[in-house]
């Protein structure tokens, strides 16, 4: 799974920010940083499989999923994180 990580705990700016930067994943390379309305994300490189399930367990992490492509967000302290799964990562919009 790709994981994406946008720096930030304003769940409001995330939401305002979610859609650009979903489009903006497939252009980014391992490690590469983007900024968006103040708000840095990156392509934190794979995420192993067993990550998501390890993650979710935590009192800490909120996990969310957008069912219609597929991705599962994790928050946690101050970064939320994106999972995209192996073949989202093929798709070009």
């Amino acid at each position: 799974m790709k994981c994406i990580s946008v720096y930030t705990d304003n769940f409001e700016l995330f939401s305002d920010i979610f859609e650009h930067v979903v489009e903006s994943q497939s252009q980014l390379s391992e490690n590469e940083e983007q900024e968006i309305e103040g708000v840095t994300f990156s392509h934190s490189g794979d995420a192993p499989e067993h990550y998501l399930e390890r993650m979710s367990q935590k009192p800490e992490v909120v996990v969310m999923r957008d069912k219609s492509r597929g991705l599962t967000i994790l928050q946690h302290g101050n970064v939320f994180e994106i999972l995209i799964p192996a073949e989202e990562n093929t798709v070009v919009s």
